[in-house]
Parts: C-alpha cells; sequence; structure tokens
C-alpha cells in the first residue's frame, strides 16, 4: 500500500475508533509497528493527529473545535428543557457521571445546592459546582482540552475505569437515524466509551438539533447502550422510534 493511502486508511480508522494503540494500528494497516510509528510521527508533524501513550489519535478538524463559551449559547432553551428533565431523575444521595458538554452543565446548575456525588470530566461542570457545600465534586484526571473545557486522555480513562456510578448522563455530537449516537471530536470517544462501562444506568441527553446526526464522526454506540434518552419535542420521530424499539425509554420535553 502507498504511503499516501496507508496514511488516509490509518485516518479513517482513528476516525472511527477513535484512540488505538501502536500494536493494533500496525496489525489494521498490515505493517511492521516500525513503519506504523514511522506514519503517526509524520501525520503527527502534519497536525493530522495526535500522539498519545503507546498509540494515536485523530486530531479535530478546525470546524469541531468552536469554542466552549460559543456552543454554550447555542439552542440554549432547549438544551434547559432537556437538563430540567434529567434533574427530576436525580435522587439525593445518587453517584452521578457528567460527561462533557452544554447540555450537562446546564444539569449541573440544577444540581447546585443537592446532597449528591458528580464525577465529571467536564471543567465546566466544576467551576459551576466546586463552591457548593452540598455537592461532593470529583474531577477526573487528564490531559485538559482548554478549548472545549475537558479532560481526556489515558489518565481520564484510567480515572473513569476505577469507578462505578450509579447513572451517567451522557452527551453526543449527533444521533444517526438509525440510532447510532456519535461525537465529532475523537479525543473524548475514548473518555466516552470508558464512561460508559463505569454506569449502571446511561441517559443521553440530546437536543433537537442533534438530529438526525449529521455532526459528528465517531461512533460511541448504538440503542443498545442508553437506558433513557431525554430530548425535545420536536425531534425526529422515526428515529426516536428506533430507540423505543430498543428498549430505551425516551422522554420528550
Amino acid at each position: 500500500m502507498l504511503r499516501e493511502s496507508r496514511h488516509e486508511k490509518l485516518l479513517s480508522i482513528l476516525g472511527e475508533e477513535g484512540v488505538l494503540p501502536i500494536g493494533e494500528i500496525a496489525t489494521r494497516l498490515g505493517v511492521s509497528e516500525a513503519t506504523a510509528r514511522r506514519d503517526i510521527t509524520e501525520l503527527g508533524r502534519a497536525g493530522r493527529l495526535t500522539r498519545v501513550y503507546g498509540g494515536a489519535v485523530a486530531a479535530p478538524t478546525q470546524d469541531e473545535e468552536r469554542p466552549f463559551s460559543e456552543v454554550v449559547v447555542d439552542d440554549l432553551s432547549d438544551k434547559e428543557a432537556v437538563a430540567r428533565a434529567a434533574a427530576e431523575l436525580v435522587a439525593d444521595g445518587d453517584v452521578l457521571l457528567l460527561d462533557i458538554g452544554t447540555t450537562t452543565l446546564q444539569l449541573a446548575k440544577l444540581l447546585r445546592g443537592r446532597p449528591v456525588t458528580v464525577v465529571t470530566s467536564n471543567l465546566a461542570v466544576y467551576d459551576e459546582l466546586r463552591d457548593d457545600p452540598k455537592v461532593t465534586l470529583i474531577l477526573l484526571g487528564g490531559q485538559v482540552r482548554a478549548n472545549y473545557r475537558s479532560v481526556v486522555g489515558f489518565l481520564t480513562e484510567s480515572n473513569i475505569r476505577q469507578l462505578r456510578v450509579g447513572r451517567l448522563f451522557l452527551g453526543a455530537s449527533g444521533v444517526l437515524p438509525d440510532g447510532s449516537v456519535l461525537d465529532s471530536t475523537h479525543v473524548e470517544v475514548p473518555v466516552k466509551r470508558a464512561m460508559l462501562g463505569a454506569a449502571r444506568e446511561v441517559v443521553l441527553l440530546v437536543t433537537a438539533g442533534k438530529f438526525p446526526g449529521d455532526t459528528g464522526l465517531a461512533r460511541i454506540c448504538g440503542p443498545e447502550g442508553i437506558d433513557t434518552l431525554i430530548t425535545n419535542k420536536t425531534s425526529d420521530p422515526a428515529t426516536l422510534d428506533v430507540f423505543r424499539e430498543g428498549d430505551v425509554e425516551v422522554v420528550t420535553v
């Protein structure tokens, strides 16, 4: 396989899988680990991927890097409505895992003053709750993504794997008509997948604007990974039916 074709295949694989170790990259490309390392080094210098401990992750594109401060005001009333419904699921004493994103930030605002434990990789959620004496707040470690106010990387994933929480509130960039839950920032996908494995119950929070899911390249999970979906009444009915058929409780607000 020509080097250029191999590079494009590698970027495509990383786009679908998130982060991969060197050995797996070499196997997928049918090359030696030394060749895989050289490819990663070249693509890293070109800014097309990011090297991480033992492997690589595709670099987000410029379009995927809208600052958190801009995204937070998009569809704000829809996000607030979804967050209110999510807050109704929370009981005093619950242990919660809050994903990155702006809808989970709206949920965090509604958790102020509540005697709950919140674990998060979301720095905006941390800032919202850090001075609240009622909330037990646990911030996951990792590499800081200042632009989107989150922490990522193998340290974050390792932290999550030590946990078992009652409920995860998961965000996403988009939802496909077949129920595939997507994210557009590849470096966040392994963290989200680790979160799925750490929670007894998964609640997906997505506004109507996330349908039909044309934003996002990497698949996090399908309906089988979700217990409850909270979204707006204007969300695509056919896609909501796919979740219902997958035994997901669908709440529209």
